[in-house]
Formats: C-alpha cells, sequence, structure tokens
C-alpha cells in the first residue's frame, strides 16, 4: 500500500480515538525515523518517552528474536527464567523489593490502587478507603487510573468513577494533609507531572509526603511511567529526591517498544495475596526477556550518565531559547524531560517542525515537550534547535 491508501484504510478501520498526523512511518535508525516514502526525521518523542535506547538497536532486537524462537508465552501458573531475571534487575536497580509484571502503564496504575486498598482493609478490617491523587495529574485511561487523573477534560464523559478520590495540589504540601481523613490509605504523586506540564516535584514536597505517609501509615505511591527508567538522569526519579515510596509504577522505557510495565512495593506494602490480582500476558518470557535486556543495556551503554550530560545541555539550551522569545512564557525540566510552555497553542510549531523533519509532541494545548531517546548526543540537540529555531522565528 502507498502512504495514502494506509491512511484511509486506517481512517476506515481503526477506531478514531487518534487525532493523527498524516504519516506512515516505516522504520527508524538511532535517533532517526523514516517514513513509507524515505523521508527522515529527527526523533524528539521517542514514541512518547518509550525508545530510550533509540531505534535497531542491535542486541535488543537480538534478544527478543531469541527468545521469540524459544518461548513466547506461558502463563502465569510457572515460573520462567527471562521474567524472574528481570524481576530480579529491577529490583536491584529500584531499592525496591517485589514486582509485579503488567502490559501497559495503566495497569500498573490498577495495581498500585488495588495494593492500597488492600493494605488499608487488613490493616483496619473495613473497606471503603480513600486516596489521595494531585491536581493536573495524569495517570492513564482505565476507569480506575482515570480516577486518580486530576483533569476534567479526561474524566468527565466517564463519570462516575470510582469513589473515594481526594484531590490536592501539586508541590503544596499543606494542600494534601489537609486531604487526609481516618479513611486515607494511599497518596499518588509523578515525581515529574509529564501530561500536566512537565513540572518536576520539589524534594520539599517529596519529603514532606513520605514523613506524612509514615507518620499516618498511608503508602506512598510514585508514578514513574514517564519520569522513570533514567529520564530524569538517575535510573528511577524517586533517587534524585533521595525518597523510596512504597509502590512504584514503571512502563514505557522498561520495554523500549514492547508492551511491558510494572508496579513494584516495598515489603511493607506488598498486601496483595494469590487470587487478588492477575494478568494473562503480563510478565511472559518475551516481554521479560526484552525487560531484561533493556536493564543490561542500561548499565553498558552509560544511559543514566549519558542523560546526565546530555539533558544539563538540553537545559541550557532551551533555557537560551526562552529567553530569546517572548511568547515563550516558562522553560521546565529535568535530565531528558523538558517542556517549553508558550502564550500561544503549539499545534502549527509541532506541524511545521515535522514538515522539516523534526519529531515533538505536546503536553497540553501550548506546552512542547521534549522527551527524545536517552542515547542522544549534544550534536543532536543543536540539530534540534537547528530546525526548531526558524519555525519559531517564522510562527512566533
Amino acid at each position: 500500500m502507498n502512504k495514502q491508501e494506509v491512511m484511509e484504510q486506517g481512517e476506515k478501520y481503526l477506531l478514531h480515538t487518534y487525532n493523527r498526523y498524516p504519516l506512515v512511518l516505516d522504520h527508524g535508525e538511532g535517533v532517526y525515523l523514516y517514513d513509507s516514502e524515505g523521508k527522515k526525521y529527527l526523533d524528539f518523542c521517542a514514541g512518547i518517552a518509550v525508545f530510550a535506547l533509540g531505534y535497531n538497536n542491535k542486541e535488543f532486537n537480538e534478544a527478543i528474536k531469541a527468545q521469540v524462537d524459544r518461548l513466547i508465552h506461558c502463563s502465569n501458573y510457572f515460573y520462567n527464567e527471562p521474567s524472574v531475571e528481570a524481576a530480579r534487575k529491577l529490583v536491584e536497580a529500584s531499592g525496591m523489593q517485589k514486582v509485579f509484571f503488567t502490559n501497559s502503564g495503566t495497569e500498573s496504575i490498577e495495581g498500585a490502587l488495588k495494593t492500597a486498598l488492600r493494605y488499608a482493609y487488613d490493616r483496619d478490617g473495613w473497606n471503603g478507603h480513600e486516596i489521595i491523587a494531585m491536581n493536573h495529574s495524569f495517570h492513564g485511561r482505565s476507569l480506575g487510573a482515570l480516577s486518580v487523573t486530576g483533569n476534567a477534560h479526561y474524566q468527565d464523559p466517564f463519570k462516575p468513577l470510582i469513589s473515594g478520590i481526594r484531590f490536592a495540589d501539586f508541590n503544596d504540601l499543606e494542600s494534601v494533609k489537609a486531604q487526609v481523613t481516618e479513611k486515607t490509605c494511599a497518596i499518588i504523586v509523578e515525581p515529574v507531572q509529564g501530561e500536566g506540564g512537565i513540572y518536576p516535584a520539589t524534594e520539599e514536597f517529596l519529603r514532606g509526603l513520605r514523613a506524612l505517609c509514615d507518620e499516618k501509615d498511608i503508602l506512598l505511591i510514585f508514578d514513574e511511567i514517564q519520569c522513570g527508567m533514567g529520564r530524569t538522569g538517575t535510573m528511577f526519579a524517586c533517587q534524585r529526591y533521595g525518597v523510596l515510596p512504597d509502590v512504584m509504577t514503571v512502563a514505557k522505557a522498561l520495554g523500549c517498544g514492547v508492551p511491558v510495565g510494572a508496579f513494584l512495593c516495598n515489603e511493607k506494602a506488598s498486601a496483595l495475596k494469590p487470587g487478588d490480582h492477575g494478568t494473562t500476558y503480563g510478565g511472559n518470557p518475551l516481554v521479560g526477556a526484552a525487560a531484561s535486556k533493556v536493564l543490561d543495556l542500561y548499565q553498558s551503554m552509560h544511559i543514566v550518565e549519558n542523560v546526565q550530560k546530555v539533558g544539563a545541555y538540553l537545559d541550557q539550551k532551551l533555557t537560551a531559547l526562552a529567553e530569546k522569545y517572548e511568547k515563550i512564557v516558562a522553560h521546565r525540566g529535568v535530565g531528558l524531560i523538558h517542556g517549553l510552555e508558550f502564550s500561544i497553542p503549539v499545534g502549527d510549531i509541532i506541524v511545521e517542525a515535522q514538515k522539516r523533519g523534526l519529531i515533538l509532541i505536546n503536553a497540553g494545548t501550548n506546552i512542547l515537550r521534549f522527551v527524545p531517546p536517552l542515547i542522544i548526543t549534544e550534536q543532536d540537540v543543536d540539530d534540534m534547535l537547528a530546525i526548531l529555531e526558524p519555525v519559531l522565528q517564522e510562527l512566533l
């Protein structure tokens, strides 16, 4: 099929829940994507923070191919070595104790919420507990994850959602304390709000949440689906702050394109019992092999160190860019997750940059989001700016 035929059949057969750009992507290499007509794009989206290792990493590809030839799936009634190895490596990298593999970030959130409710039920002997989430947060689109997503735009068409959710203001500890009741069983927070506009938490806020949860016997849940796996310059964002949660969710870069997520618990929060939770595909040998290899490659390729180096360079360059244009009202970010906030919608900027060979995405209507592969170089940052800045000069 040619490009037009692919798009026409996509519109005919795929449920229209995405407003797709008129591109048919065909293959990738390193930090570049290529469309079906051979055009090259510098990718500063990485499949929405997924392809941390870049495209067509030979070692990663070979690990998946080798597992395909051995065993793809068996079910969780049995052990399989790749997922046990991946779990061990994830525990060692995170400082947590137990892992449950899921198929997606949203499912990881569902498991984290169930963990908190089960913990409180065992502790108190009654149900009806409450969870505190943050305004402007994003945790996913299933009904449970949507219930703790602090954005009415996502929630309103699907109400009523699950009950017992209270919302507080991000980076405002007193706002959180005001929502605590005798029913509170958990507080869920993103160390860096992604969809909400690229807002990093303050260390004071996260340390305050940890102290509050310890005092009240409340579970602290960190959503690291987007900001984890090296993106902030430490393997997990919680390590940057020196604050360990009781439960942590991960996904996206954990599988580098293979659909796998996980929620991790410390011993205290390991409350789920046989029969409480399950998944048909989660943690099967194929995704276990993928996650295990990703964790190996993070070490051998020195991914976290590269994020620290190139992230500082990107921060410097975006700060300078923001100072040049009156319509750029803020720059926020850490590591290789950054946002430029504009006083106008950014849709036209994204489309024009795409025409010139640069893939960017938004976070809300007026924020450009930069979440490139974690293997980018300073030269890639310069190449990105060489495309973006003429677009800004033309449109701002």
